[in-house]
């Protein structure tokens, strides 16, 4: 379904804990999480974890600023 959008014109970022399967369904703009249960997040951070999730999130808006060619994976 990423190709699919990404063929219009609209740049998508794909967040998953296990970037091989993004990569192998074509996704350009990859952004790895921390874990299957918790993707974004990770409850053992306490307070922390709102660090954390923007992190990833600033990271997912600097992928979607990002042109790229190929699966790109944007380390957090």
């Amino acid at each position: 379904m990423v190709k699919e959008i990404e063929k219009y014109g609209i740049p998508i970022v794909h967040m998953a804990t296990i970037t091989t399967i993004s990569q192998s369904v074509g996704a350009n703009r990859i952004v790895p999480t921390v874990s299957i249960p918790y993707p974004v997040g990770n409850p053992e951070l306490g307070e922390k974890e709102g660090e954390l999730r923007m992190k990833m999130v600033k990271k997912a808006l600097e992928a979607l600023s990002t042109e790229v060619e190929e699966p790109t994976i944007f380390q957090v």
